[in-house]
C-alpha cells in the first residue's frame, strides 16, 4: 500500500513516511492509493475482538510493517487501556485513559509512530504539533507522554474547551509535553498549525536544531485509520446481538467536528462494511450540516460556544479527504476548492460532487434539543449521553422523521457524560448553582450512580503543571520557547 496527497504533491509514499511527515509538504492530506476489501475477508469472524479487527485493518495499510511489529503495537496500545462497548445502538469509544473516541487512534499512533521513526532512520527528535478543540490534546499527552524520540506540543483555546477537559490537559504529566491556552479558538489554533507545517523555512531551522515536526492531529493517516476498527467493530456488535443480519446495511450516525470520525465510517464503507446512510451531526455550528444540503462550504461566520465543544470547529480538515474522492481524485479541483476557502472563506462543489455526496445526510441540533435528548433518553431508558452523542441522537431522529427510513444505526458515542458534567446536570434538572465544575461531577454520580471514570476522579486535587498561554498569532514563538529549553527530567 502506498499513499497520495490530495493535493498532487507527493505520490505513492510509503505508511511509514506518510505517518511520520503528518501533512504533506504541499499541505495536502495522504490519501491510501486503494481500499481493499476487507469485509468479505473477515466477515465470516464476526465474533473477533476488538484487537483482532485492529490487526485487520491496519495490516491492510501500513504494509511496510511485519505482522509481528503491528500485533505488537496493538497490544501496547489497547490492551487493558481500551476497550469499546455497544449499549443500546450507542457504539461507546470512550472507555479509555482520557475518557474520549480519540484514545483508541491516540495510543496506537505512539506505537506506530516510534516503529516508523526507526524504519526511516530518523535521528532527529519529532514534535507531535496538535490543535485542540478538547480531546485530542489530551489523548495525544497522553498517548505520548514520555515515549523517547519525541516532544509533545498541544494548542487548546482558552475559552474553547470544557472545564474537565482542560483540567485534563494543564495537569498532564510527562518530561515530553508543553499545553498553551490560546487567546482564539480552536480554528485559530487549528490555522496556526498549518501556517508552521507550511512553512518550508521554519521546518528546516527546525531540522538544523534536531527537530522534525509531525502531527497527531486526524490529518495524519497513522491517527486516521485505526478509526476504522470502531465500524467494524460495530457492526459485527449489532450482527453478535442479532440486531441485524450479516450482510445488512446499516446506517451510521456521527456528531462531527473536524470531519476524522465519519471519514474513517466512510473509508470502512470503501472496504466492503455494509453502510447505507452517513448521517453527519453538527451543533450550531452547523457548516457541514450546510454543505451536505448546499453543496457550499462558507466558514465566514462567527464561531458558536456551545454545550459540545470538541465540535466547535468552521473548517473540517477532513472533508478534503471525502472531497478528494467525490472529485474522482483529481487534485487540481481539491487545489482550487482549497484555494477558495484560504482565500474567499468559501467554495461550491461541481454537480458531480453533489451526487457523489447522496448518501451523506447533515442537521444540526440546538442546545435546547441536546438538552431534551439526553432528559429524554435518561427518563425512558436510564441511559446517560454525553452532549456531543446527544447531537447524533437529535439529527437521527431528525432524519427518520423525514425519511421514515427504518435502517437499523449506530451512534458513534464519543466522550463519557462526566467530562460534561454542568451541562449534563443542567439537562437533567440537577441544582448545582454555584458548585464548581468538580463537585459537579459528585452530584450527577450521586444522582444517576454511573460510575465516575477512574481518569476523572479527583481531577480537580491535581497540580497544574502548564500555565503557559499564548496569541493566537503567536504560536511559532511558544514552540520555538519550548523547544529551546531542556526537557523536564
Amino acid at each position: 500500500m502506498r499513499f497520495t496527497s490530495t493535493r498532487g504533491g507527493e505520490k505513492a509514499i510509503t505508511s511509514s513516511e506518510a505517518i511520520i511527515n503528518g501533512i504533506s509538504k504541499d499541505g495536502g492530506l495522504y490519501v491510501p492509493l486503494s481500499f481493499p476489501n476487507l469485509f468479505d475477508k473477515v466477515k465470516d469472524k464476526y465474533n473477533m475482538t476488538y484487537e483482532e479487527i485492529s490487526f485487520e485493518v491496519i495490516k491492510e495499510f501500513f504494509t511496510d510493517f511485519t505482522d509481528e511489529e503491528i500485533q505488537s503495537a496493538i497490544n501496547k496500545a489497547y490492551t487493558y487501556r481500551f476497550k469499546v462497548i455497544e449499549e443500546k445502538n450507542f457504539l461507546e469509544l470512550y472507555h479509555g485513559p482520557t475518557s474520549a473516541f480519540k484514545d483508541a487512534a491516540l495510543l496506537f499512533l505512539p506505537q506506530i509512530m516510534s516503529l516508523s521513526k526507526k524504519k526511516l532512520k530518523v535521528k532527529e527528535e519529532i514534535v507531535i504539533l496538535a490543535a485542540t478543540s478538547g480531546d485530542t490534546g489530551k489523548a495525544a499527552l497522553e498517548g505520548f507522554r514520555d515515549v523517547d524520540g519525541f516532544r509533545v506540543m498541544v494548542y487548546y483555546p482558552n475559552d474553547g474547551v470544557s472545564a474537565v477537559q482542560e483540567k485534563q490537559m494543564v495537569t498532564q504529566e510527562g518530561a515530553n509535553v508543553r499545553v498553551v491556552g490560546i487567546n482564539g479558538n480552536f480554528d485559530d489554533a487549528q490555522r496556526g498549525v498549518k501556517e508552521i507545517f507550511g512553512d518550508i523555512e521554519f521546518k528546516e531551522d527546525l531540522l538544523q536544531m534536531g527537530f522534525r515536526l509531525s502531527s497527531a492531529n486526524s490529518i495524519n493517516i497513522g491517527r486516521l485509520v485505526p478509526q476504522i476498527i470502531y465500524y467494524f467493530y460495530g457492526y459485527f456488535q449489532l450482527v453478535n446481538k442479532q440486531k441485524i443480519k450479516l450482510g445488512d446495511k446499516i446506517n451510521v450516525v456521527v456528531p462531527t467536528g473536524n470531519f476524522g470520525n465519519i471519514l474513517a465510517s466512510y473509508y470502512a464503507k470503501e472496504m466492503g462494511l455494509p453502510i447505507a446512510k452517513f448521517i453527519c451531526a453538527s451543533n450550531e455550528n452547523k457548516v457541514l450540516a450546510d454543505f451536505f444540503n448546499e453543496g457550499v462550504y462558507d466558514k465566514r461566520r462567527e464561531l458558536i460556544l456551545t454545550e459540545s465543544p470538541s465540535m466547535d470547529i468552521l473548517v473540517s480538515s477532513n472533508l478534503e479527504r471525502l472531497l478528494f474522492e467525490a472529485s474522482g481524485r483529481d487534485e487540481n479541483i481539491i487545489k482550487s476548492l482549497m484555494k477558495d476557502l484560504n482565500e474567499k472563506g468559501v467554495y461550491e462543489v461541481s454537480k458531480s460532487i453533489k451526487d457523489f455526496l447522496k448518501d451523506f445526510y447533515g442537521d444540526s441540533a440546538s442546545t435546547d434539543e441536546v438538552y431534551k435528548a439526553i432528559r429524554d433518553l435518561y427518563e425512558k431508558e436510564g441511559y446517560l449521553i454525553d452532549t456531543h452523542t446527544a447531537v447524533g441522537q437529535v439529527v437521527l431522529e431528525k432524519y427518520q422523521r423525514a425519511t421514515n427510513d427504518t435502517t437499523e444505526y449506530l451512534i458513534a458515542s464519543t466522550a463519557s457524560p462526566y467530562k460534561f458534567p454542568r451541562s449534563i446536570t443542567k439537562a437533567l434538572g440537577i441544582d448545582v448553582e454555584g458548585v464548581d465544575d468538580f463537585e459537579v461531577i459528585k452530584k450527577l454520580n450521586e444522582f444517576c450512580k454511573i460510575s465516575i471514570p477512574d481518569n476523572l476522579k479527583d481531577l480537580d486535587k491535581k497540580a497544574v503543571l502548564h500555565n503557559f498561554k499564548s496569541e493566537k498569532n503567536a504560536l511559532k514563538d511558544a514552540l520555538l520557547k519550548y523547544l529551546k529549553e531542556e526537557p523536564n527530567v
